[in-house]
């Protein structure tokens, strides 16, 4: 991976090429932490934590519950903000159930679904486990298969798409 001379980013804009082998890469950089939509949810904004460590991204969902439509596995859930309050239920297929290590080394088993994504000026089709995260920092976990091709990652960096701890904005 090579990046273009430094000059050309600097300051950290929403958008940077990124030269991977031969091919060059239009990326958004993102810091360690950003603000989130998931419009099909009537989620968001959200802050979500970034981690490039983690294959695959995590919704905190509270009243899951699994049930069939016409043949196929559907989950009822619904999302609760770290003030307690509920959203409205949704419903969404099941594409899988996947084995999980969370932060604790504890292994399980989470229903995944997909959903629109929105993170700064990008709209992008995710896969996201459901999981309880009420103990966690963040309500929701972007994991590294959300951002392979559209994103680079900055850690020293929170909000690069706008906004700042309290408050969501627009990328600078």
């Amino acid at each position: 991976i090579r990046r273009p001379p430094r000059s050309t980013l600097f300051p950290y804009t929403t958008s940077s090429d990124l030269v991977i082998g031969d091919k060059m890469l239009n990326a958004y950089t993102l810091g360690w932490r950003e603000w989130v939509e998931l419009p099909e949810l009537a989620i968001g904004p959200i802050k979500a934590k970034v981690d490039t460590g983690a294959r695959t991204s995590a919704l905190h969902a509270v009243d899951l519950e699994l049930f069939e439509r016409n043949g196929d596995q559907w989950v009822s859930f619904a999302f609760e903000s770290a003030d307690g309050s509920l959203g409205a239920v949704n419903e969404a297929p099941v594409i899988e159930f996947r084995e999980v290590t969370n932060s604790g080394g504890q292994s399980e088993s989470r229903p995944v679904i997909k959903t629109p994504l929105k993170l700064g000026a990008v709209f992008k089709l995710v896969e996201l486990t459901l999981t309880q995260r009420e103990n966690m920092a963040y309500r929701m976990l972007l994991g590294r298969t959300s951002l392979f091709s559209d994103f680079v990652v900055d850690p020293s960096e929170s909000f690069l798409q706008g906004g700042d701890e309290s408050h969501p904005g627009a990328p600078e």
